[in-house]
């Protein structure tokens, strides 16, 4: 009994170390951009919005911020689409290769990114694609259909098709099946991979540097820049309002899904 407290006591200490040293850096960040100081100063001297205010004429944020959505907004509906059909064949296929191709799709994740980067950089060339939009939004969707074809994977693995057979025998044709059946079925899977697909696509740099030019930037390649030019809590603004998005994908996905089955994926 003894051991087992004190294994219990250990594991908790163990998480609650590891959320404070995850946690730590992004509080830092976000108390930093309501400081009043124009360096990185913790606790500020005093409390403001300046920096957030100066958000509206900093050079180059809008329309970096305006790529960056288009991009992710791209890729995640189409790896939402590719995704979805590479997991029901993987469900559903009998063929060789099979656990060889599902590998395949989530490498990316295993990867690191300047390798994948240099790769398709290579690989665009080869193949005579040397247009800086066209390539951007092609590395991000083969960088977020690892999110969508592991988690569409792990719910059709358990998702009965007896009932898109039954639905047809009830006088639906097979599309209509499977958007009646199959499809609200996995509306948490789409939910939770389509979050981690856009917000991985939102917040990629060591692959987008690759796809960048002086008049296509991301967020984070201009965050950089700033970070070069001009190392003011400007950026620690910009960041707070990176942490606030993922904290309102995550509001939104447990009011739609609930945190627990997400997590479940």
């Amino acid at each position: 009994m003894i051991v087992e407290r004190l294994a219990r006591a250990t594991m908790w200490l163990a998480a609650l170390f590891t959320v404070i040293f995850l946690m730590t850096p992004l509080l830092v960040t976000v108390a930093v951009s309501f400081g009043s100081s124009s360096v990185f100063t913790l606790p500020p001297p005093d409390w403001s919005l300046r920096w957030f205010q100066k958000l509206a004429t900093t050079r180059g944020l809008w329309p970096s911020l305006l790529t960056s959505l288009q991009v992710a907004a791209f890729a995640t509906a189409v790896a939402l689409a590719l995704g979805t059909l590479c997991a029901i064949a993987l469900v559903r296929g009998s063929f060789p290769g099979r656990e060889a191709i599902a590998t395949f799709l989530v490498s990316p994740l295993m990867l690191p990114g300047l390798v994948i980067g240099i790769a398709m950089l290579q690989g665009f060339k080869a193949v005579g694609l040397r247009e800086t939009y066209s390539s951007l939004l092609l590395a991000h969707v083969v960088i977020t259909l690892p999110y969508v074809v592991r988690t569409v994977f792990a719910a059709l693995s358990l998702f009965d098709f007896s009932l898109i057979d039954a639905a047809r025998t009830l006088g639906c044709s097979y599309p209509a099946a499977l958007m009646r059946v199959m499809v609200p079925a996995l509306g948490p899977a789409f939910l939770t991979s389509g979050m981690f697909a856009f917000l991985a696509s939102m917040d990629n740099y060591p692959i987008s540097i690759f796809f960048t030019d002086a008049w296509t930037k991301t967020l984070p390649i201009q965050m950089l820049q700033y970070v070069e030019e001009n190392p003011d809590p400007t950026i620690a603004a910009i960041s707070a309002g990176l942490v606030l998005l993922a904290i309102l994908a995550l509001i939104v996905g447990d009011r739609l899904v609930g945190l627990r089955r997400m997590a479940d994926f």
